[in-house]
């Protein structure tokens, strides 16, 4: 009903009453007045729809579980590079013109195998020369004897002066220098000679050459001067395998190192890049002795069997360092674990419902699971879903769960 019909109204029951004996017109009037206040200020709530009630959201579903419980060893997974055993640049000890190529580009070499032939022509000539000098100073050496002969004979028959007999011993011994002189140039000439053919120190794959036949190649013998890079060869029956340990890494690798014993101290797994499985194993040989402090790591080094030549130098590899044999350990699915600035943090559900955090060391992955160092108990529930609508100290609605374990991992 509008404002002016309450008004009508009111005005209409005032008229009849103003006309009852006793009541005067301003009480009318009043009473209209406060008919339209009332109309006025309970209208709107008779009209107005009711409001409805405020439920208060319920708790968040997660889905948790106790951590799955198996014996595995403790291990390292760590990334590394491949590197040459024995790796060597091919340089020439003697110079001259290159006259002969003696392998295929990229080919396996045998030790020993002609790879480079340099004209050996001057180096004949030179030891050619020398055998001829060594010849005249034999020469020279049989005549010095046998004067030297004569005048020590003449010395003690005393026909001859002790000084000519001196001389003669000078000659004699001059001679002998002479011949001394022209067999160490025979012995430097037929270094040279034999150094313009250049072999495989060992065996290996080679490279691609850098220089064609009929180049002129530069050679020293001291390394003192430029040389020419004829090509590079490097090993391959072994392969080594370069890797870092962070700080925490290492001081938990001596730890349990040191309760180790036997062929275990020193095992070491690798998996290619294209490989799921650590098939491939090798020996741990080398631990640095000094922590890089630029990157607060050390170096490490294994030696990996390179039968099938697949390892090449320069890859990358993973590898695992086994460091105890199998005990009871923890595993939480990964996607449980949680960044917390430079620690990790895995949320559990107490006996209250209540979201807890707890702070965890973790180690590397096995089977799709993360392994849990410390922090954990068997007992305690972990959230493994509906991590996202989880937040410390909320109550949520836990569902039980199990894990599963990734199946072709390991």
């Amino acid at each position: 009903m509008s404002d002016a019909a309450i008004y009508r109204d009111a005005s209409s029951i005032a008229g009849s009453r103003s006309r009852r004996p006793g009541v005067t017109g301003w009480a009318a009037s009043l009473m209209v007045l406060a008919t339209v206040a009332g109309g006025v200020i309970v209208g709107p709530q008779v009209l107005s729809p009711p409001t409805p009630h405020k439920m208060a959201p319920a708790p968040a579903s997660v889905a948790v579980s106790v951590p799955l419980e198996r014996n595995v060893a403790d291990r390292l997974e760590l990334l590394g590079q491949f590197s040459a055993v024995e790796q060597v640049e091919l340089r020439a000890q003697v110079g001259g013109a290159l006259t002969e190529i003696g392998f295929k580009d990229g080919g396996i070499v045998r030790k020993g195998d002609l790879l480079f032939q340099i004209d050996p022509t001057p180096y004949e000539i030179k030891l050619s020369s020398a055998r001829a000098q060594l010849e005249g100073a034999k020469a020279r050496f049989d005549l010095a004897n046998q004067e030297f002969f004569r005048a020590d004979s003449l010395r003690k028959t005393g026909y001859g002066s002790i000084e000519t007999a001196d001389q003669r011993a000078a000659e004699q011994r001059a001679a002998q220098s002479a011949i001394d002189s022209a067999e160490a140039a025979i012995w430097d000439a037929q270094f040279d000679l034999d150094h313009t053919r250049i072999v495989a120190p060992f065996t290996g794959r080679i490279g691609s050459h850098q220089v064609s036949i009929g180049n002129l190649i530069s050679g020293s013998r001291a390394g003192t001067t430029p040389t020419t890079l004829l090509a590079t060869i490097v090993s391959t029956d072994a392969i080594y395998f370069n890797f870092d340990m962070s700080e925490a890494d290492y001081l938990h690798f001596l730890r349990r190192r040191e309760k180790q014993n036997g062929p275990l101290r020193a095992k070491v797994q690798i998996a290619l890049a294209d490989e799921k499985s650590f098939a491939r194993e090798g020996t741990l040989d080398f631990v640095d002795n000094t922590l890089d402090r630029s990157s607060g790591t050390i170096h490490a080094r294994a030696t990996i069997p390179n039968a099938d030549s697949l390892l090449t130098p320069g890859g990358f590899a993973r590898v695992r360092v086994d460091i105890s044999p199998p005990t009871p350990t923890l595993l939480v699915p990964d996607v449980s674990v949680l960044p917390d600035q430079s620690d990790h943090i895995v949320l559990t559900v107490g006996s209250d419902n209540v979201v807890t955090p707890k702070h965890v060391e973790l180690g590397d992955l096995r089977d799709g699971l993360r392994v849990i160092r410390s922090g954990l108990n068997p007992s305690d529930r972990v959230i493994v879903g509906g991590i996202p609508s989880a937040r410390p100290g909320v109550i949520v609605a836990p569902r039980t769960q199990t894990i599963q374990v990734a199946s072709g991992q390991n």
